[in-house]
């Protein structure tokens, strides 16, 4: 005989209560591990740990639940868990609603207390100054490419990158009446312009499109002019109580960002290898003939994967450049360690961003 609702509802209820009790006793023994590593000196917060724990979960994951359901319930339960003792300080470009909010949640889970900071500089600010623990910044984008600001600012920060989430960006247009019409101004970031900018040249050629500091800026701004509207996220639309007049404006249905999360090395040093780590640095090479092709070679010869290759101007007026790369692996395996001292054998400056497990 099948199961009636409230039949099904009572053995929900009890499920529930078990799930309850599980939680609790596993907050204790995060508690009596939090004193443990305090005693000795070792950061409460270990993202290798964590991505560990998630992707063993996942592994043993028979469903119904998703892969990535299993990795959302686990970081709200180990984020409340370390909550208990003190909530980290995470500071990210600002105000609420926008997406490095979101990241930053998306990552720590949302028992943080948050930063919100008026622009990147002020991000990487925050984090070095201990006003925030961890600071969480944008470094590229699947559509218009890299956040050159972030990329600029790791090159004198004190700041080392210890993880990376990766978000699905979905551009709405908002707007405080109900209807497209009227429209005078189109207010965001200026990526999120540069993201949405075929539609807005097929649907509002006509607007003039104005920058923010942030997209969330923009929505706060729209609210103050019925003539304005925002490229924002559905979140901002809610912070704000905007109209969403259209939805995921971007023009890549699949447009990500993705997000370093960053902190002084005393906060928190290098993650250890989780299995699925990245190595992020800065290099530049003497401006000379074959100088860039000398610098790959080690990677070669040891074996180790290059997964991103940027170049930014070194703005010294001689045409010469830094290179940002990402490598697999981690500085603890032996390939990728003697790689790297070969390649920074072969360089006139080197710093290594962060080595850090790899996001989904």
């Amino acid at each position: 005989m099948p199961r009636t609702l409230p039949q099904l509802r009572t053995e929900i209820d009890s499920v529930d209560q078990q799930i309850l009790a599980l939680l609790n006793q596993r907050a204790t023994l995060a508690n009596e591990v939090g004193e443990i590593k305090r005693a000795e000196g070792s950061p409460v917060f270990r993202p290798d740990r964590e991505a560990q724990v998630i992707s063993k979960l996942q592994s043993a994951n028979a469903g119904p639940l998703e892969a990535r359901n299993i990795a959302n319930i686990w970081r709200e339960i180990m984020s409340a868990c370390r909550a208990l003792e003190e909530p980290h300080r995470v500071a990210y470009l600002g105000p609420a609603g926008t997406f490095s909010e979101q990241a930053a949640v998306q990552f720590f889970g949302s028992s943080i207390e948050r930063v919100p900071c008026v622009s990147i500089d002020e991000v990487f600010r925050s984090t070095a100054s201990g006003t925030a623990e961890f600071g969480v910044v944008p470094v590229e984008n699947s559509t218009e490419g890299v956040v050159a600001r972030s990329l600029d600012l790791f090159l004198h920060t004190p700041l080392h990158i210890v993880g990376e989430t990766s978000l699905l960006v979905r551009h709405n247009l908002l707007r405080s009446v109900d209807s497209r019409d009227g429209i005078e101004v189109v207010i965001a970031h200026p990526q999120a312009l540069a993201q949405c900018q075929g539609w807005l040249s097929t649907h509002l050629p006509h607007v003039e499109r104005r920058a923010a500091t942030s997209n969330a800026e923009g929505a706060r701004l729209a609210t103050q002019n019925p003539g304005w509207a925002a490229l924002a996220s559905d979140r901002a639309a809610t912070e704000f109580g905007l109209h969403i007049v259209a939805h995921a404006v971007q023009d890549d249905a699949f447009n990500r960002t993705r997000f370093a999360v960053v902190c002084l090395p005393q906060t928190l040093p290098a993650p250890e290898s989780s299995g699925k780590d990245c190595v992020s640095l800065i290099v530049s090479v003497p401006n000379r003939p074959g100088a860039v092709h000398d610098m790959l070679v080690p990677l070669k010869v040891h074996g180790v994967q290059m997964t991103r290759f940027e170049s930014r101007p070194a703005r010294s007026g001689q045409w010469e450049y830094y290179f940002y790369i990402d490598l697999q692996g981690h500085t603890s395996e032996s390939n990728v360690a003697a790689a790297l001292k070969d390649l920074q054998a072969a360089c006139a400056f080197y710093k290594v961003l962060g080595t850090y497990p790899q996001s989904d």
